[in-house]
């Protein structure tokens, strides 16, 4: 849904469980269970110009008992969210996006299973992270080109350290 100053995604999907997994080994590639997802993504130009935007990204996943464990990990939710300037040069040939951009994941529901304590039950990980992000589009070569560096805080039951994440796009 597009209006002149909002945009408004959702979405309905799944993970499949690809990748080599046997349970106990320590060298998976795979998780060993489906995930459902339902998501949305949402981008308000704050500026008549379009030039200054608020974007956010919400993922809901709800997990399936994992093959051959019988354990079944919580349900998540995970937000991204940015707030970037963009400028255009080159006589309109690229636009860069500069700005802070961050996210946060929250475990949901109970991991449960026949050799989960009850104690790891009720533990739920969190995880935050801010930092900057940056984006180059190629609007005629339907091109782009990100960046982003976060620093994690705030962590429980989780790793905390930094987030390195580069992206591109090729519109066919």
């Amino acid at each position: 849904w597009n209006r002149e100053r909002v945009s408004i995604r959702a979405l309905a999907g799944f993970l499949a469980p690809t990748g080599r997994f046997t349970p106990g080994a320590s060298d998976n590639v795979g998780s060993g269970y489906w995930t459902p997802t339902l998501s949305s993504g949402q981008t308000v130009h704050l500026t008549p110009s379009q030039s200054l935007s608020l974007s956010t990204f919400a993922l809901y996943e709800w997990h399936t008992t994992q093959e051959g464990t019988g354990t079944k990990p919580g349900g998540t939710i995970n937000v991204d969210y940015s707030l970037v300037r963009s400028f255009g040069f080159a006589q309109g040939a690229r636009r860069l996006q500069l700005g802070f951009a961050g996210y946060l994941q929250r475990q949901t529901t109970a991991k449960t299973g026949p050799e989960i304590t009850a104690e790891q039950s009720r533990e739920r990980y969190a995880i935050n992270a801010m930092g900057v992000a940056s984006n180059l589009a190629f609007p005629k070569q339907g091109a782009s080109l990100g960046l982003k560096v976060l620093k994690e805080f705030a962590n429980r039951a989780s790793y905390q350290g930094y987030s390195f994440q580069l992206s591109g796009s090729v519109t066919f």
